[in-house]
């Protein structure tokens, strides 16, 4: 099995991640009140933000090559739609990895469940508006 991945869908996915915090996390949808819960100073200076939203760019390449990646794995052992492989694929590394991991790492340190919540959730949609990019534009040759 050959391990395609079309990079320029793992390019865009990476971009859409930004659009995603961009506007979960702003003041009139659920920016007020993840701060005030994570206790962010949201008037602080934007470059302050430089190191964050570069860490954010790298560490979001990765989870969409990963998620690019396992789709087409996952694709090639059961076949079927592309995109629903991609959906599917990003809903279960979501739930195994990312919200068992923001729970555990919550509740140890005694964060409100509420903010738990608006961060997995955001988690999840960033995930699936990756998987459907990927899952739309999947790699020449595969489907």
């Amino acid at each position: 099995m050959e391990l395609a991945i079309n990079y320029w869908a793992v390019i865009l996915a990476t971009l859409s991640t930004m659009v995603v915090g961009s506007v979960w996390y702003a003041r009139g949808v659920f920016g007020t009140l993840w701060a005030k819960l994570a206790k962010v100073d949201m008037d602080r200076p934007a470059a302050s933000a430089t190191l964050a939203i570069s860490v954010t760019v790298v560490v979001s390449f990765i989870s969409a090559w990963v998620l690019a990646a396992a789709t087409v794995v996952t694709w090639h052992a059961f076949g079927g739609s592309f995109l629903l492989t991609a959906l599917g694929t990003g809903a279960v590394l979501w739930a195994g990895f990312t919200a068992a991991r923001f729970i555990t790492h919550d509740a140890f340190e005694g964060r409100p469940t509420t903010l738990t919540v608006v961060n997995i959730a955001h988690e999840l949609v960033t995930v699936l508006v990756m998987a459907v990019i990927i899952g739309v534009w999947p790699p020449a040759g595969t489907v």
